[in-house]
């Protein structure tokens, strides 16, 4: 009795191993099959060692609780004999042997891999590995090849490899971004995820079948505090000859004519919620979608105005149907979308003095738009017709307006006076410094306060205070805009319903045809259910937790893996798990 008792607690710590530091428990990682027969010998131990029945009745009656047979009777002696084992050696684990026979059925069977061949050849070209489960699922199929059932999916799969068919995609190269840029991480810690901190106690939070979680901290009835919504927007672009790139191939196959290019292309651009779906009235009726021929001989290309557009399309649609909530619209950090007044304030392009070639205007160069259609005009090159404009709303420290040009009488009238004397009549001394940091492009090294002439220049107040074109838009109407982080597509769950409504459009029959390509868009959008938009949306939350915990990127992707049946991220076992890795560069300091 004391070698049972001995055996349960071994057997207890196998399966829920403590953590290094005590607190808490580490999950079983040896096998789903290894864990039940554990568990399962676990339950027969301690039944026998409480007294509550023999050896033999103990073992029957947690194999008849398992399930395991009609009777129980021979997994009750299997359970008994595993348990001697480990009693007499803690090594002898009843490791499953499935799989480890040297010979499978097809290839003792040739005439059954030829008609399998046959079958997977008459699918076409994209066939699966649950097309040879459904075929020996046939009776008929089974009685001329003597089998007595069917195979699962996972024997399917291995058996496409002997088959000699592989899952292979054309290759692509690496992409590489800035994730981790200090600038980046710096916006989306102090700026991005603060602001979204504030009005978490008052979004609704989904669980796994979709439905409201009643959480602490709800608004109570009768709040003067009215739910968040959040709204995702982005663009997506569908091509005509877009399909599948992905499937079973067979080995040495013959290669298909493609069709030339990508074919036609519709640009997509919409707003996606947890609460509500795509952004459309109850009836849908009232959409804010917007399907956009990308082209110059189309209807041309997507900028600032039809995102402001779209914007006011969005705005109307919410005050009228969703009038009780509060709305904030999150776009990606592109410059269409933070595009500013052509006249407004930038330090980009700043000489350090006074321009000096004879002629030249320092100004801001805004397309030319045609004075009825509001479309670019275009030059007999091709290229957009462009004017220069001044630049415009400087201001002192007082709040005086500051001209950046020499006044009209003046030797240079009219010429930009240059960042060293815009500065120095604002009480700024900037001789000293250079005109910009070395390096490529504006990107000074942290903390980039007042390393060179136009950093100074671009920490100005009036500079800094300037408002995109699309903030202040829906701002005049009640609504909040707020950017994504650069190259951070991981918080913008419509990536998903992109990816999602994607799939299933390389899915339908392949056409040329521009107005079957929207018709199949459309169709492929409507595929994707309120029910995955609700899960895309916890996992961006779940992401969100693990960067307020410092992960970087690569971590934080981990830890939303790692714990994707959970609504948020358990912060402390994240990272204790992460040391036990050795992975804690993987967090920042």
């Amino acid at each position: 009795m004391r070698e049972a008792s001995a055996a349960h607690d071994d057997i207890t710590n196998l399966l829920r191993p403590r953590r290094r530091n005590g607190i808490g428990h580490l999950h079983f990682t040896k096998g789903d099959d290894l864990q039940r027969k554990l568990e399962q010998m676990r339950m027969f131990l301690y039944q026998y060692t409480q007294g509550v029945s023999t050896w033999t009745a103990a073992s029957l009656q947690i194999a008849r609780m398992w399930e395991e047979g009609e009777t129980g009777e021979y997994h009750a002696r299997q359970l008994r004999q595993w348990t001697r084992s480990f009693i007499a050696d803690r090594h002898a684990l009843p490791v499953s042997r499935m799989g480890t026979w040297n010979q499978s059925l097809i290839d003792k069977k040739p005439e059954l891999k030829q008609a399998i061949n046959l079958h997977l050849q008459s699918v076409g070209k994209y066939v699966r590995a649950m097309d040879i489960v459904d075929f020996l699922a046939d009776p008929l199929v089974q009685l001329e090849h003597g089998l007595g059932e069917g195979i699962s999916l996972s024997t399917a799969q291995v058996w496409m490899h002997k088959l000699d068919y592989r899952w292979t995609r054309a290759s692509k190269g690496l992409f590489v971004d800035g994730h981790e840029r200090g600038d980046v991480t710096t916006y989306r810690n102090d700026i991005f995820l603060p602001t979204l901190e504030v009005v978490h106690p008052r979004l609704r939070l989904w669980s796994k079948d979709g439905t409201e979680i009643a959480v602490s901290g709800a608004l109570p009835v009768g709040s003067p505090q009215r739910r968040v919504v959040l709204w995702y927007h982005d663009e997506s672009t569908f091509y005509a000859h877009d399909r599948r790139h992905v499937y079973w191939q067979k080995s040495g196959g013959t290669k298909e004519p493609q069709p030339k290019g990508e074919g036609a292309s519709l640009m997509v651009a919409d707003f996606v919620s947890a609460d509500h779906g795509w952004l459309a009235s109850p009836d849908g009726k009232e959409s804010a979608r917007v399907f956009f021929k990308v082209g110059k001989n189309r209807e041309g290309y997507w900028d600032n105005d039809d995102v402001l557009a779209q914007a006011s399309k969005a705005m109307d649609i919410l005050q009228r149907h969703y009038p009780h909530e509060d709305h904030i619209l999150i776009y990606d950090n592109a410059p269409i979308h933070k595009k500013r007044s052509p006249e407004s304030l930038s330090a980009l392009h700043m000489s350090m003095g006074p321009t000096k070639k004879p002629g030249y205007f320092f100004g801001v160069e805004i397309p030319v738009k045609h004075p009825v259609t509001k479309k670019p005009v275009y030059e007999p090159d091709g290229t957009i017709a462009k004017e220069k404009v001044p630049m415009t709303g400087a201001r002192l420290p007082d709040g005086t307006p500051q001209s950046l040009y020499f006044p009209e009488g003046h030797p240079q009238a009219r010429v930009f006076k240059g960042m060293t004397i815009v500065l120095a009549e604002r009480g700024i001394d900037v001789s000293k410094l250079p005109a910009q940091c070395k390096g490529k492009g504006f990107n000074c090294a942290p903390p980039a306060i007042d390393c060179c002439c136009r950093r100074v220049m671009y920490n100005q107040p009036d500079f800094q205070e300037a408002r995109s074109l699309l903030e202040t838009h829906c701002e005049a109407r009640g609504f909040q805009v707020l950017f994504l982080p650069k190259f951070h597509c991981e918080l913008n769950p419509i990536e998903q319903c992109w990816g999602m409504a994607k799939r299933e459009y390389r899915m339908y029959p392949e056409s040329s045809s521009e107005a079957v390509l929207e018709i199949n868009v459309a169709k492929a959008l409507a595929t994707v259910d309120l029910y995955s938009m609700r899960r895309f949306f916890t996992r961006t939350l779940r992401f969100m937790d693990g960067y307020r915990y410092g992960l970087t990127g690569k971590a934080a992707a981990y830890a939303v893996k790692r714990y994707s049946g959970h609504r948020v991220l358990p912060g402390l076992q994240v990272l204790e798990e992460l040391e036990l890795a050795g992975q804690l560069e993987m967090v920042e300091r």
